[in-house]
């Protein structure tokens, strides 16, 4: 028997995917070490199997509408996206740049042509204690300065030329906050670290 074609899936289902493990931790259904691992698994899926084992033990968003036989476990189907999208920062030409007390989304996606990215974490205004940053740079270089006792992960950030350079521990740690760094910089370096280094000033 010819076996059933896969077909594979799109950014909006691995965004979808992503944000039910988000949901889920901020449940405390799974560990930020868990949360950290999982999203690694999403966004490297590429067929709607590939999602299955990062989101195996949470519980089905919502049954299907049809009627199961008495005794039948309920037939589950994502549901639509709830909450507004992620937050998106775009510049074409220029430097995308967030200093200061501002207020840090759980997810927001940092995009621009040709221009550097400079976030500063030390004095903003974090809810939540794990926050993705996506990256889509073309040429340009995108700094994350973070405060004392962050934590963060760039296993998922790809460059193309350029290099990616942490200066913080990578493990995310109760209590502190913790960047998930993914994405893609096309021409320029990732740099991570705290706000103050011998014979540095910031960013």
């Amino acid at each position: 028997m010819e076996e059933p074609r896969r077909y594979r899936i799109s950014d909006a289902d691995r965004e979808h995917a992503a944000q039910r493990l988000h949901t889920a931790m901020a449940e405390g259904r799974i560990t930020f070490a868990e949360l950290d691992e999982r999203l690694g698994q999403v966004y490297a899926a590429l067929y709607a199997d590939d999602l299955e084992p990062p989101l195996a033990d949470l519980p089905p968003e919502h049954p299907t509408g049809l009627a199961a036989r008495p005794g039948a476990p309920a037939v589950w189907q994502p549901a639509p996206p709830e909450g507004p999208a992620p937050v998106v920062l775009k510049s074409t030409v220029g430097d995308v740049k967030r200093t200061g007390g501002w207020q840090v989304p759980p997810v927001f996606e940092v995009q621009s042509t040709m221009g550097d990215a400079v976030l500063d974490f030390s004095r903003a205004v974090v809810p939540q204690q794990v926050v993705e940053v996506r990256l889509k740079l073309g040429a340009g270089t995108a700094r994350l300065l973070l405060p004392d006792g962050a934590t963060a992960d760039v296993d998922g950030v790809v460059v193309g030329l350029g290099s990616v350079k942490s200066k913080v521990p990578g493990g995310p740690q109760p209590g502190r906050l913790h960047l998930v760094v993914r994405g893609k910089v096309s021409m320029g370096d990732v740099v991570v670290r705290y706000p103050y280094e011998v014979g540095r000033f910031r960013f």
